[in-house]
């Protein structure tokens, strides 16, 4: 074990913000931002925003008034965890998470380390299904060492799933240059050496570890392209090239960037040249035939965690909205061109919200693992939902707000002897809201909605998690549709008899009205969090 690896953190203790930033200092990882090499991830300006969403997830984990929904008892190792880290044991677990991940993003936009939750559910459920087609239990035991690890000392985990990819027509092992996807050139007996790329890896600079996960079902052809293991972000051979998170140093001192200054999110290419991994962190090699199963169990969890992220999102545009509508002088309640727009904002991140709160209701345990999944119907469609209506969000920001959002003299003015007063008196329109605190909700809407990274949280939310077309495909695949092909069959009067070869009616599943369909005997009872008790 390396150094970086055995001093993140002192053991059993859940980290603080101040800790997790100090952990950084212990990792030596090769990266670059914008064509510099950065030689400190901890004190890098360009990564701040980045590191300080990491931090609140740490810090809301200590504060005794979200502890409760911010942590679980993982009964493996019976000790407390931070959410995002654990395994989820029942369908409330699923629901405080769902939670948490929304109060998390109200915060910080994208918090960004429930991509880590998905992932060890996703690896812990495959790593079950390997060692139940072979009869052995090898798998379990070693991702469950490492989860032990992770959890012990509270790792920030990046997920590289997503491979550079090459020609989209061909399979990984068809490609010109193999190295367009992650894959095995060299195994012995001590551990595997892998290379290729990894691409928009959320996060990748101020990780502790990577977890790298293939991002497709592949064939026995592709096997050397089906790996799956966990590395350290300071790896021999491993380099990341990532953009700044957020917006830091734009106009601090002047008030412009007034949220992505202080929040935002690196993404990375991260590159692999025969990095080394020992067997223990070697989740699969090889083990083609079940990649297709972790992929789908990790885009289930993840999407389901992207309905929460983006409701937090969604809080913040409905709060801003009805401050700009008061500093505009107006009441959305008594103005129903302003009520209308409002009302569809909530509508629209309440309606996705929802889909995630069904997807949690109707979670059930993995076939394999035992641990729960979350209703892959209501998980997709509270994705696609958020997905499409991202920028249907960001206009209707946009038209409650009026167009000072963008049409601001710059943050500079502000301070410019010669304009400054006369802005502030011609620019206020409610005389109970001063000028500053006017244009100050202006530039935060602008800054989430109409700047650079406004462009970011809507290619996020469109594409993070999968396509909408692979959401679509998923909705269709799981959606019981031969049950309702055969309800209608039996008023009907067809005296129908249920035949698999019909496509139509292959599709089916128990109604959810009762312990046969949405609560399996035995299912735990999902109770509130009370603040405080």
């Amino acid at each position: 074990m390396t150094h970086s690896e055995s001093a993140a953190r002192p053991s059993g203790k859940l980290l603080s913000g101040a800790e997790y930033r100090e952990s950084l200092r212990r990792y030596r990882p090769t990266v670059y931002v914008d064509g510099e090499l950065i030689d400190s991830v901890a004190d890098a300006p360009s990564l701040q925003p980045g590191i300080n969403a990491l931090a609140v997830t740490y810090d809301f984990a200590l504060d005794p008034a979200k502890a409760r929904l911010m942590t679980a008892q993982q009964s493996l190792r019976g000790q407390t965890v931070n959410r995002m880290l654990h395994l989820n044991e029942s369908a409330g677990d699923l629901l405080n998470k769902l939670e948490a991940v929304r109060i998390l993003c109200q915060e910080t936009g994208c918090a960004q380390r429930y991509l880590a939750h998905d992932a060890l559910n996703a690896i812990h459920q495959v790593s079950a299904r390997i060692d139940d087609a072979r009869g052995s239990r090898e798998h379990r035991a070693r991702f469950a060492a490492y989860l032990d690890e992770v959890q012990e000392r509270d790792l920030s985990l990046g997920i590289a799933m997503t491979d550079a990819k090459g020609d989209r027509s061909q399979r990984p092992h068809q490609q010109a240059n193999p190295d367009t996807y992650v894959h095995i050139v060299d195994r012995h007996g001590t551990g595997i050496v892998i290379s290729g790329t990894k691409a928009i890896v959320t996060g990748a600079p101020y990780m502790h570890e990577l977890l790298v996960m293939p991002s497709r079902n592949m064939s026995t052809a592709d096997a050397d392209f089906a790996v799956c293991c966990a590395i350290p972000v300071d790896a021999p051979g491993l380099t990341i090239v990532a953009r700044p998170a957020g917006r830091p140093g734009e106009k601090v001192e002047h008030g412009a960037a007034l949220f992505s200054r202080r929040y935002g999110q690196s993404t990375a290419v991260v590159i692999f040249e025969r990095v080394f991994v020992p067997w223990e962190r070697v989740f699969f090699a090889g083990e083609w035939e079940h990649s297709g199963s972790l992929t789908y169990n990790y885009a289930t969890h993840h999407r389901h965690s992207c309905i929460a992220a983006r409701a937090g999102f969604g809080d913040l545009l409905i709060g801003a909205g009805a401050l700009m509508c008061e500093a505009n002088g107006f009441a959305p309640g008594r103005k129903a061109s302003l009520r209308e727009p409002m009302v569809e904002l909530i509508k629209i991140t309440e309606g996705f919200f929802a889909c995630g709160v069904a997807a949690s209701v109707y979670g059930t345990p993995d076939e394999f693992s035992g641990s729960f999944m979350p209703d892959p119907v209501f998980a997709n469609i509270g994705k696609l939902l958020l997905a499409t209506q991202i920028y249907d969000m960001h206009r209707l920001a946009h038209e409650v707000s009026g167009g000072l959002i963008v049409a601001l003299p710059g943050p500079d003015e502000d301070h410019n002897p010669a304009t400054a007063a006369t802005l502030a008196e011609v620019l206020r329109a409610n005389p109970d809201v001063p000028y500053d605190k006017r244009i100050e909700v202006a530039r935060f809407i602008e800054d989430l909605t109409a700047s650079y990274q406004g462009g970011w949280y809507s290619v996020i939310s469109l594409h993070g998690g999968g396509s909408p077309a692979a959401m679509k495909q998923e909705i269709w695949r799981n959606y019981p549709l031969g049950s309702k092909v055969e309800l209608v069959e039996r008023l009907l009067d067809r005296g129908v008899l249920h035949d698999e070869s019909r496509a139509i009616t292959r599709n089916r599943q128990p109604g959810r009205c009762c312990d046969a369909g949405c609560s399996p005997p035995g299912q735990a009872i999902m109770t509130p969090i009370v603040s405080g008790s």
